[in-house]
C-alpha cells in the first residue's frame, strides 16, 4: 500500500535509511520504491533520477553529521571539543554507514549547490574546534583538512570492519584524539 504524504524529503529520508541498511552502493530506485510502497515511476515525482537521490542523501548526511558535531561541542573548547566532535562524527558514521558513505561520493556542482552549502555548514563545528587552538590563520585550512581526514578515515575504516586487531578500537580512537590534540597544540 502506498505511503500517504510522500514528498521529496520523505523519499530522501527513506533512501538514506535504506542505504544505512543495505549499503549506499546497493541503493536503487526499485528498492526504494518497494520500501515506500509505490511503483518505481512514482519516485520520479520527487527525485529526478538515481543521481539526484544520491546527491540529496549526501546533502542530508552532511547536514546531519554537522548538526551532531555542533551539538556535541556546545560549551567545550580545546581537547574536550576536539574529542566531542570526533566522537560525534565517528558515532554518526557507525550508526549511519550508508548515508555516511554518500558524503564522499559527490562534488558540488556550484557554490550555491545544496551539497556545497551542507558541506560548508557541516565543517563549521570543526572550524569552531580549531578556534580553541592557536593555529595561525594561514594554516587553518591545512589544520581543518588534517583533522577531518584523520577522524573521517578512522570512522570510514571502522564502519567497513577494517580494524580486526586484538587491541580495543575505542582505545585506538582515544589515542588518535590525543595525537591530533598534541599536534594542534604544537602549532602554537
Amino acid at each position: 500500500m502506498p505511503r500517504a504524504g510522500l514528498d521529496r524529503a520523505s523519499v530522501v529520508a527513506a533512501g538514506a535509511d535504506l542505504a544505512d541498511e543495505i549499503g549506499f552502493a546497493a541503493l536503487s530506485m526499485g528498492a526504494l520504491a518497494q520500501r515506500v510502497g509505490v511503483r518505481t515511476p512514482s519516485l520520479y515525482k520527487h527525485v529526478e533520477n538515481q543521481a539526484d537521490l544520491n546527491r540529496a542523501i549526501a546533502t542530508l548526511a552532511l547536514t546531519e553529521a554537522g548538526e551532531a558535531m555542533g551539538a556535541a561541542i556546545q560549551g567545550l573548547a580545546g581537547r574536550d571539543a576536539l574529542a566531542a566532535a570526533a566522537h560525534a562524527l565517528r558515532s554518526f558514521a557507525l550508526e549511519h554507514p550508508g548515508r555516511y558513505a554518500a558524503t564522499v561520493s559527490f562534488e558540488p556542482l556550484s557554490p550555491d549547490d545544496p551539497l556545497a552549502l551542507a558541506a560548508a555548514e557541516g565543517l563549521r563545528p570543526l572550524r569552531a574546534v580549531l578556534q580553541g587552538y592557536d593555529v595561525a590563520p594561514e594554516q587553518s585550512t591545512h589544520a581543518l583538512r588534517a583533522v577531518r581526514s584523520m577522524f573521517h578515515g578512522f570512522a570510514s575504516i571502522q564502519s567497513t570492519g577494517g580494524f580486526r586487531w586484538a587491541e580495543d578500537v575505542d582505545d585506538s580512537f582515544e589515542w588518535l584524539i590525543d595525537l591530533v590534540d598534541r599536534g594542534l597544540r604544537s602549532q602554537s
